[in-house]
């Protein structure tokens, strides 16, 4: 199955590019409210599963042990810009449970926030594990380990019992089946799982709702989900998609990041879940297309007018000048 055209670049008043995927938008029991393309074909949801992630911080008690607050959890379910903030709430999960950076084990990479990048090497710093854009939810796989009482040691690795408690959070809320067949390695060194766009969008939906959880976890996805809400900038960053959708809509949405072209968002009040990927791996149309999906199914005008510069942002030359646009395409003719 080929999937349709989720997305055009325009430049002046030609298409110079064009962007192919697929969405689904699930209810917490499956049912699919919208689905273009191939939502079955499994795909690695990478970064944009964070925030499902993070449920054992909360369960294993961890988070209460070590007297985490909104920052620290909203960053657990971060991809981050290495930003000062960032790094020094990551460097506090850690100094909490006993630990320091050295415990990380994600990699290192500069940040992604470029004037940090740049403040960084102007000060003759180096890169570390710690601007790693994913050294929050790292810091909250190691505070789960130390409230559980095993090594921190090999925390990434699948058969590691913090990794192994995730595997399990993951099949729970979006029922998939994860067997080593489609287990692969993230970027930042944790087990990846494959799973279709439609049982992504069913995870969300749960983790947004509690239909479908047992009452602990339905109360610890409220909690992280919170968390993300008040601190919309510790889960990407200045002039990150996700910071400013989430600081445009409040607790209406919950949205965020993957890597190659996912997506994956939320919205509590309709009770829906959002899985988008866009084949090439583009970043810049999945955010088009989610923006699409959210302003179509929000209920409120205010909501909606708060989004379209998301929808169809402009694209912009290094001196300023506007020489085209992406669009959405298809998402009105869709049934529900």
């Amino acid at each position: 199955m080929s999937n349709p055209i989720l997305v055009e670049v325009l430049r002046g008043g030609l298409v110079e590019s064009r962007h192919r995927g697929a969405v689904a938008v699930a209810d917490a029991a499956g049912r699919l409210a919208l689905s273009i393309g191939d939502v079955e074909r499994p795909v690695y949801p990478r970064s944009a599963i964070k925030a499902l992630q993070a449920l054992p911080l909360i369960e294993s008690g961890a988070a209460d042990r070590f007297g985490l607050g909104t920052e620290e959890l909203a960053l657990a379910c971060a991809s981050h810009g290495g930003e000062s903030g960032h790094v020094a709430t990551a460097e506090r999960m850690l100094a909490r449970a006993g630990l320091d950076v050295s415990a990380l084990e994600c990699g290192a990479h500069w940040p992604i926030h470029q004037p940090s990048a740049q403040a960084l090497a102007r000060s003759g710093g180096q890169a570390g594990a710690v601007h790693n854009n994913c050294s929050g939810k790292h810091s909250g796989f190691l505070c789960t380990a130390c409230a559980m009482g095993v090594a921190t040691a090999g925390y990434v690795k699948p058969e590691h019992p913090v990794q192994r408690e995730v595997r399990s959070v993951l099949e729970n809320l979006t029922g998939a089946a994860l067997t080593p067949d489609v287990c692969a390695v993230d970027g930042c060194s944790v087990p990846t799982w494959a799973m279709p766009l439609a049982a992504l969008a069913r995870g969300f939906a749960r983790f947004v709702t509690g239909q479908g959880l047992a009452p602990e976890r339905a109360k610890a996805a409220a909690r992280l989900r919170a968390a993300c809400v008040e601190n919309p900038w510790h889960v990407a960053g200045t002039g990150r998609f996700c910071t400013e959708v989430m600081q445009a809509l409040g607790a209406r949405a919950f949205v965020k990041t993957g890597a190659e072209g996912v997506y994956c968002a939320a919205l509590p009040e309709q009770g829906f879940g959002i899985a988008i990927k866009c084949d090439d791996g583009a970043g810049r149309a999945a955010e088009v297309a989610t923006a699409a999906v959210l302003s179509r199914f929000l209920t409120s005008g205010e909501d909606r007018a708060a989004l379209p510069r998301f929808v169809r942002p402009r694209l912009r030359n290094w001196n300023g000048i506007t020489v085209g646009e992406l669009r959405p395409v298809g998402f009105d003719e869709q049934p529900h």
